[in-house]
Order: C-alpha cells, then sequence, then structure tokens
C-alpha cells in the first residue's frame, strides 16, 4: 500500500486517506470515485456489477478467481442504464481469467470496457478487507492508464472531496423513466427464461433501482408486473387497482430518498393493499411506519449471509447488499421484527401484525445467490389472494 509506484503498474485505488494501492489495469479507461466495500460471494460478479444497489460503488471481490464464466446479455440484472447506475469499478485479486462456459457471449476485461467500469486486478483483497472491517468503508478514486499515468495527489484529493452516500438520494437517478410492463419469469435448465402465460395478479412495482430477477420471480408467481418510477404517487399506482405493491430495491441513503417516497408509502400501506418490500423498499417501508436508519461501518454484501425468520424459526441463507440497516431499537410498537442477521444480530425483516405489509432486508430473489427465500414471494402472493 505504498504511494510510490512500482514499475509496469496500470491501475491504481487511492483512498481518501491517501493510501495507494497498485496493481493492474482492467476494463475501461479512466477513473471513477466511490465507495469501497467487499462482496464474498463465489459466483455471480456479472449480477453483481449490474446490480443498480452498487451505485457509487467500488466492489472488492474476495473470491479471488473471477471471470472464469465470462458474461452474457441475461445475466445483467439492472433494467437499462450502464455502469452510471451502478457499479462504478471492481477490485480483483487475480487478472479475470479467460470465459469458459457455453453461456459466455464475452469475456469480463471486454464488457467491463464497453461498459464503462474501471477495474484493478492484482491487489492483496484480504488485506484490503480487513480494513474494511477495522475501520469502514472508505471513499477512494479507482484509475486504469496503459501508460501508468497517474496524478496520485489529485487522485487522492479527488477520494476526499467526494461527499460520499450519507445524505445522498441515488434512487431517483437509478429509477426508470416510465412505466412499462414487465413478463420474463425465473430461469429454468433447460428452457431458460419463460414468457408469462395467463396473470393472476396485478402488482406496481416502484422502481427505486430495482433488480431484473425481483421482477422474473414476481411474474413466476404468477404477476403482471407493471414497473413505475421512484417519483410515482400512491394515488396514480391506487388508480392501477393493484393486488399489491412491491418497494423494490436501489441505491443511496434511504433518509434521502425517503423524503418523497416516504409518504407515498404511507398512503399506499393505509389504502389496505399488500405491500412487499426489498432491501432499500424495506428501510423506506421501515422509516414510513416510524423507524429510523442508520449508516453501517462496512454494510452486508455477500450471497452467504444467515438470517433467522422468527415467525418459523427457520434459519436461511441469503443474498445481502446493503450499506444502511434499520435501526431495531427504533421500531413502534406496532411493527413486529420478523428477521435477524445472525453475523452481527441487525434488523433484517418486518411486518404488521393487523395489515398484509412486510419487508426483508435481504434479497430473496437472489441472482447471485442462494433461493432459501425464495418463498417470501409466495407470502406476497398469499395476502394477495386473501385480498381477491
Amino acid at each position: 500500500m505504498s504511494r510510490d509506484l512500482l514499475p509496469g503498474v496500470t491501475g491504481v485505488l487511492a483512498l481518501a486517506d491517501g493510501t495507494i494501492l497498485q496493481g493492474h489495469g482492467v476494463g475501461a479507461l479512466g477513473h471513477a470515485v466511490g465507495e469501497v466495500c467487499f462482496n464474498t460471494a463465489m459466483t455471480g460478479y456479472q449480477e453483481i456489477l449490474t446490480d443498480p444497489s452498487y451505485m457509487a460503488q467500488i466492489v472488492a471481490f474476495t473470491f479471488p478467481h473471477v471471470g472464469n464464466v465470462g458474461v452474457n446479455l441475461e445475466d445483467v440484472e439492472q433494467v437499462s442504464g450502464a455502469a452510471e447506475t451502478s457499479a462504478r469499478g471492481a477490485v480483483f485479486r487475480d487478472l479475470p481469467t479467460p470465459a469458459a462456459n457455453w453461456r459466455a457471449a464475452s469475456d469480463l476485461d471486454g464488457w467491463m470496457k464497453r461498459r464503462g467500469v474501471v477495474g484493478l486486478a492484482g491487489v492483496d483483497t484480504r488485506a484490503l478487507t480487513r480494513r474494511i472491517r477495522e475501520t469502514g468503508m472508505p471513499h477512494a478514486v479507482i484509475a486504469h492508464s496503459p501508460e501508468g499515468a497517474f496524478d496520485l495527489d489529485a487522485l487522492v484529493a479527488e477520494a476526499r472531496a467526494w461527499s460520499g452516500l450519507v445524505g445522498l438520494d441515488l434512487a431517483k437517478d437509478a429509477s426508470c423513466l416510465q412505466p412499462f410492463v414487465y413478463d420474463e419469469g425465473l430461469w429454468t435448465w433447460p428452457d431458460g427464461y419463460a414468457k408469462q402465460a395467463a396473470p393472476r395478479y396485478e402488482v406496481v412495482v416502484l422502481d427505486y433501482g430495482v433488480k431484473r430477477n425481483i421482477l422474473r420471480a414476481l411474474s413466476s408467481i404468477g404477476a403482471r408486473v407493471t414497473v413505475v418510477p421512484a417519483s410515482t404517487s400512491a394515488a396514480d399506482i391506487l388508480a392501477r387497482k393493484p393486488d399489491g405493491v412491491l418497494l423494490s430495491n436501489g441505491p443511496g441513503d434511504p433518509a434521502a430518498t425517503g423524503e418523497y417516497a416516504v409518504p407515498q408509502i404511507r398512503a399506499l400501506v393505509d389504502s389496505g393493499a399488500p405491500v412487499f418490500g426489498i432491501c432499500l423498499g424495506h428501510q423506506l417501508l421501515s422509516l414510513a411506519l416510524g423507524a429510523r436508519t442508520v449508516k453501517m461501518d462496512q454494510g452486508h454484501h455477500g450471497a452467504n449471509h444467515p438470517v433467522k425468520d422468527l415467525t418459523t424459526g427457520k434459519v436461511e441463507i441469503v443474498s445481502m447488499n446493503h450499506g444502511f440497516t434499520v435501526d431495531r431499537d427504533s421500531l413502534p410498537a406496532p411493527v413486529m421484527e420478523t428477521h435477524v442477521s445472525l453475523f452481527d444480530g441487525t434488523n433484517a425483516g418486518i411486518a404488521l401484525k393487523d395489515r398484509p405489509v412486510f419487508s426483508v432486508q435481504h434479497h430473496p430473489e437472489a441472482s447471485p445467490g442462494p433461493t432459501d427465500s425464495l418463498y417470501l414471494f409466495e407470502r406476497f402472493a398469499g395476502f394477495m389472494n386473501r385480498g381477491k
């Protein structure tokens, strides 16, 4: 972690405290600023790098071997947009390996170049991960120059000047611009993604940066899915006469997004319609019900997090991606805690006892990760059935 550049260095990660991590540049040329987090998933790098929840973040992969399955057109998680509305950079232990998979349409390095994601390989990601665990997620600039031409002082200054995620509403940028209908179901072997036949429910998804697999999971339970922008009013949503409303995942500070989202979510809850929140949607629902959210030191990013469903006693291994959390001590009396992280005891789910309203901090749709929590979409369908 020296400030003196070694021969042959073509990529750097400049931390706000002045530390410089050196290595080989990967993917797009240039530089990008963001918050550095680590992800412990062993698979799913394409889904991670295209998840809008990683907007304004640089992802350090703890698994050393990345790139072996290449990339394809089907595993992109964001519905639209490019690197500006998903991960800004990626840090690897080893150089991405050549693609060797029947689904691969491209190698990872070339895909990152075309997409505009700046990468850095050859870094001691274990040391970086320990640093984040001890001191929190740093602000940093990741840069790639084939000539090794870096103004290190300027990069550090840019990292120090970046305002960070606290107080930042990113959902408005990650959201769609106009409503649209989505009808693709979950992936199955050997057919791939099936098209929906005869929908049984009308579901409106408030898009704060929705993952495509959430929409697929809804379609697979028989929902006709209409996705609407994050700023859509409760009145406009209820005018569509939905059987249920889903509050999606997304990036940024939930308190900032809540300035315009919380009043609309309260109105949706008061309407009696079934409401299901995921990740940022969970945090926004919690805010609407009277709780508060706080920034985490290292966050939860991975596909191997143990969570306990307090309503069933079942322990699930889930996919998580969040840097803010709901303060469990701030949950008001009408709200029941339903899930808890077994890593650190933080809140991972809530529900109302007297209304069809619930949410989880983790990602039941996975992609990447296990499908232990996929049943939550069936639970949502059960609430919609009772309302018919």
